[in-house]
């Protein structure tokens, strides 16, 4: 199995820890992760595709082990994340890669095609949205309230998304069986993320989801106009991104291909080794 690097980087003046692992020669991957967590939810898939492709997994600012500079400091927002992230890709060389997006990793992943489509040679979703039928109606209720007007009592329900009970349950909920998931992954994730200050980073990123729904219609638009290869690989249980965004990608990319496996939002800590086979396959065609 191949070993795994764990490095760091300055870009544009922050440092960004990222994951790497497999030949630079070889075709590359990249992996961008979602909310709460970091690099550390591809812990497990990476040593399993480093023999054929070069994988590199970054934290995002705010996220994992990269810097978290203040909201005062840094103007969080998707827009601005995804700059740091092609920012990284341009230093390392990278002009050519596949995506494997997850959670917020979609809408980063989404701007990096938007912007250099050609760059983009396909992509994994796992429960990486880009349909407004994907977004689960009760968990996001919180969160509209806090786009719509973020008063106090809105900030308080938007702030019940920092908590470890809530970010234990994105773990565990859906999962068939919740004793194959480390407790240390959602205890680290709460650490990480409620570093001093880091609260007003997520507010600030929690304001700015709205931007994301604003940009499907690009997406789709792209999604029709290229025709990228596309493996949506998805839990069907995920309470925060429903099964029918997977199947929406088949709207505009009748070719993609669209797995439901029994488990949740962070598919990856109980059916590794399915999504790693699927992965496989689905690389293997087209990079």
């Amino acid at each position: 199995m191949v070993s795994v690097h764990h490095r760091y980087a300055n870009v544009g003046g922050h440092r960004v820890f990222f994951r790497e692992a497999g030949s630079r020669d070889h075709p590359s991957v990249v992996f961008l992760h979602g909310f709460p967590t970091g690099s550390s939810m591809f812990r497990g898939l990476l040593p399993l595709l480093a023999d054929r492709w070069h994988v590199l997994a970054p934290d995002l600012l705010g996220f994992g082990l990269s810097d978290a500079p203040p909201a005062e400091e840094f103007a969080y927002s998707f827009d601005s994340l995804a700059t740091i992230t092609a920012g990284l890709l341009a230093q390392l060389g990278i002009d050519r890669y596949a995506l494997y997006v997850h959670d917020y990793g979609a809408p980063i992943g989404w701007r990096l095609a938007l912007r250099t489509p050609e760059a983009v040679r396909a992509i994994v979703s796992q429960s990486g949205n880009a349909y407004n039928e994907g977004l689960q109606p009760e968990f996001f209720v919180p969160l509209r309230r806090y786009w719509q007007n973020p008063v106090p009592d809105a900030e308080a329900g938007a702030r019940e998304m920092l908590t470890l009970d809530l970010i234990r349950w994105l773990y565990v909920s859906g999962e068939p069986n919740e004793t194959l998931i480390d407790p240390a992954t959602w205890t680290r994730d709460y650490d990480l993320i409620t570093r001093p200050g880091n609260d007003r980073v997520q507010l600030a990123l929690f304001g700015d989801y709205p931007a994301n729904l604003m940009l499907y219609p690009l997406v789709q638009q792209y999604f029709r106009a290229s025709q990228v290869p596309l493996l949506a690989v998805w839990g069907r249980n995920d309470p925060v991104f429903g099964p029918a965004g997977a199947l929406a990608f088949v709207t505009d990319l009748p070719d993609a291909e669209v797995h439901l496996l029994d488990g949740g939002h962070f598919l990856l800590e109980t059916a590794l080794h399915d999504v790693a086979a699927l992965v496989v396959g689905f690389l293997g065609k087209h990079l």
